[in-house]
Protein backbone atom coordinates (compact mmCIF):
# COMPACT_ATOMS: atom_id res chain seq x y z
CA UNK A 1 0.00 0.00 0.00
CA UNK A 2 1.85 3.30 -1.31
CA UNK A 3 1.40 6.65 0.83
CA UNK A 4 -1.32 9.08 -0.72
CA UNK A 5 -0.12 12.91 -1.22
CA UNK A 6 -2.20 13.42 1.62
CA UNK A 7 0.12 11.46 3.87
CA UNK A 8 3.10 12.40 2.05
CA UNK A 9 1.86 16.37 2.78
CA UNK A 10 1.31 15.57 6.45
CA UNK A 11 5.04 14.03 7.36
CA UNK A 12 6.35 16.83 5.36
CA UNK A 13 4.84 19.05 7.31
CA UNK A 14 5.99 17.10 10.38
CA UNK A 15 9.35 17.33 9.32
CA UNK A 16 9.70 20.90 8.72
CA UNK A 17 7.63 21.47 12.08
CA UNK A 18 10.64 19.14 13.99
CA UNK A 19 13.46 20.05 12.15
CA UNK A 20 12.63 23.75 11.61
CA UNK A 21 12.26 25.03 7.40
CA UNK A 22 16.00 26.30 8.17
CA UNK A 23 17.78 22.80 8.75
CA UNK A 24 15.72 20.80 6.53
CA UNK A 25 17.94 21.36 2.95
CA UNK A 26 20.91 21.01 5.58
CA UNK A 27 19.02 17.23 6.35
CA UNK A 28 18.34 16.80 2.62
CA UNK A 29 22.38 17.54 1.21
CA UNK A 30 23.29 15.45 4.40
CA UNK A 31 21.27 12.89 3.34
CA UNK A 32 22.56 13.00 -0.63
CA UNK A 33 26.00 12.85 0.32
CA UNK A 34 25.53 9.30 2.35
CA UNK A 35 23.36 7.58 -0.65
CA UNK A 36 26.36 8.91 -3.21
CA UNK A 37 28.59 7.70 -0.68
CA UNK A 38 27.00 4.38 -0.04
CA UNK A 39 26.29 3.98 -3.89
CA UNK A 40 30.30 4.72 -4.42
CA UNK A 41 31.13 1.68 -2.25
CA UNK A 42 28.96 -0.61 -3.65
CA UNK A 43 30.53 0.22 -7.25
CA UNK A 44 34.40 0.07 -6.06
CA UNK A 45 32.93 -3.29 -4.34
CA UNK A 46 31.98 -5.08 -7.42
CA UNK A 47 34.53 -3.45 -9.08
CA UNK A 48 37.45 -5.05 -6.70
CA UNK A 49 35.51 -8.46 -6.87
CA UNK A 50 34.93 -7.94 -10.52
CA UNK A 51 38.99 -7.83 -11.02
CA UNK A 52 39.92 -10.56 -8.23
CA UNK A 53 37.79 -12.80 -10.29
CA UNK A 54 39.64 -11.75 -13.57
CA UNK A 55 43.10 -12.07 -11.79
CA UNK A 56 42.32 -15.60 -11.17
CA UNK A 57 41.63 -16.54 -13.88
CA UNK A 58 44.69 -15.38 -15.87
CA UNK A 59 46.69 -16.84 -12.85
CA UNK A 60 45.31 -20.54 -14.01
Amino acid sequence: MSPGPFQILIVVLLIVVVFGASRVPAIAENLAKGIKSFKKGLKDEDDSSTKSITDKKDQD
